[in-house]
């Protein structure tokens, strides 16, 4: 399968990357990624820099207003919101917005916290805002990157694995949001290609569907599960379909949504 945009927080960017001309046709599944379950993972960073060479998106329009976040006291909901904010990380990045991406540091520390793996990201905020103040994005990616990875090892230390599944939806939640306000904007083919990720929909399904009672009946994550329901079906291609504009718009409509919900009464 090619790599989505979105479970966003894994590696850095590579320099070769950015000295390559503008490819007519994108192939994710060259880059750099994580398997998990055998499914493979995306890495964020990287895809974030090939929208680019598509064109040049207005990072700072994606980004949106300033906001700080707050937990919510709902375990599940804080995990969603700590994968969406660290993706707001890689959209400030991209954006180089110092200040921003200083507040979404400080963000992800005091979320980290409310599901008891502050000590995992203390060092990672400190450095992405010192990085930040030095303008070194390489550098920011890279701590973003590294995030995730230490709250995902803190959560197995913790026997939270299923929390852990909630961030990366989050995640991929906010990173699609991203990605199909992108492409809906300047739509080709090519873009649109990037949403073709049925057997990560699927595998997120399956996490969901495997958590236990208590999470399964947490409403927000019920909501989740009707979205990918919803979702599923419109990433499928065939050599005949391509994805149209008309479902990039779609996509972007309940992604919209549920980062929405995941936000409600967090900031």
């Amino acid at each position: 399968m090619r790599p989505s945009l979105a479970i966003l927080l894994f590696f850095a960017c590579a320099a070769s990357l950015a000295a390559q001309r503008p490819a007519k046709k994108i192939d994710l599944g060259q880059f750099p990624a994580e398997t998990v379950d055998n499914v493979v993972v995306p890495v964020p960073s990287e895809v974030f820099g090939v929208l680019d060479k598509l064109g040049n998106p207005n990072w700072r329009d994606e980004l949106g207003a300033a906001r700080t976040f707050s937990p919510t006291g709902n375990r599940a909901q804080d995990a969603l919101l700590l994968g969406s904010v660290i993706a707001d990380g890689f959209i400030a990045v991209e954006a180089e917005d110092s200040e921003r991406v200083k507040e979404i540091g400080r963000n992800v520390l005091t979320l980290a916290e409310a599901i008891n793996v502050r000590k995992s990201v203390v060092a990672r905020s400190n450095s992405i805002i010192e990085k930040a103040d030095a303008r070194d994005w390489n550098g920011v990616r890279r701590e973003f990157d590294g995030a995730l990875h230490d709250v995902n090892k803190a959560m197995a230390e913790l026997n939270d694995e299923q929390l852990a599944q909630l961030v990366s939806v989050g995640g991929w939640l906010r990173g699609t949001q991203t990605l199909t306000s992108i492409v809906k904007g300047k739509y080709s083919r090519d873009r649109a290609e990037l949403l073709y990720q049925p057997l990560l929909i699927n595998y997120f399904n399956k996490q969901l569907d495997t958590m236990n009672p208590r999470l399964k009946r947490n409403q927000l994550v019920g909501e989740i599960r009707i979205a990918l329901g919803r979702i599923g079906p419109l990433i499928e291609k065939s050599p005949d379909r391509d994805i149209s504009a008309e479902t990039v718009t779609e996509i972007n409509g309940i992604t919209t949504q549920m980062v929405e919900l995941i936000r409600t009464k967090a900031g």
